[in-house]
């Protein structure tokens, strides 16, 4: 278990594009909520959920944090968790992936004393929702929101912050197909995911 990094998983609870709270569709046996939450807690010995001021309460069996600031979607939880973590790095990892792998994330915390942000990169695109960042983010992360930019990939060209990256050869050694990387935003994104978990299972 790894003790000096918080795992923050974002909740926010929009879904727009899917229509129904995507948090509690199952993929197999668990909501996609429950399985992001399930690999996070395997891996840290603190772990929180952030959702959006303005979502419905959330149950959990670990802490669940609204947002300092409204309605600033991904980034915002970047930063709520950044605010509130005890650790000076936390795992950021969006609950609508349901095939987070923990070997992964391991691998990726482990490259944090190198970088300020720990970035994965698969089929040539970041992936900032399943990164790590350090506090020295913080104050950059403040200054996109504060003039509205609220793209969370602004983070990786800021000249001040060290960004290491994950390439898709280190990746494919842990996780061959880039499961960890499929989210779940549309009804044939469901499709597939169960359809990948049930391929799991008879493989």
């Amino acid at each position: 278990m790894i003790s000096d990094v918080t795992g923050v998983l974002l909740a926010g609870g929009k879904s727009r594009r899917m229509g129904v709270d995507k948090r509690f569709l199952a993929v197999g046996e668990e909501t996609l909520l429950e399985r992001s939450c399930h690999v996070l807690c395997e891996t840290f010995t603190r772990v929180c959920v952030v959702i959006a001021q303005d979502s419905q309460p959330l149950e959990a069996q670990i802490p669940v944090i609204r947002d300092l600031v409204p309605s600033c979607g991904s980034l915002g939880g970047l930063y709520t968790g950044l605010r509130q973590a005890t650790t000076r790095h936390i795992f950021l990892a969006a609950c609508d992936m349901p095939f987070i792998h923990a070997g992964l994330v391991q691998h990726m915390v482990g490259k944090k004393d190198q970088a300020d942000v720990v970035l994965a990169y698969w089929n040539g695109r970041p992936q900032p929702t399943h990164a790590l960042y350090s506090r020295n983010c913080l104050q950059a992360v403040e200054e996109l929101i504060s003039r509205g930019d609220l793209k969370i990939q602004r983070l990786i060209a800021n000249p001040v912050l060290r960004v290491a990256l994950v390439t898709e050869d280190e990746i494919r050694r842990i996780d061959p197909e880039g499961r960890s990387f499929l989210n779940v935003n549309t009804p044939s994104d469901l499709d597939r995911a169960r359809f990948l978990y049930g391929d799991r299972l008879e493989g």
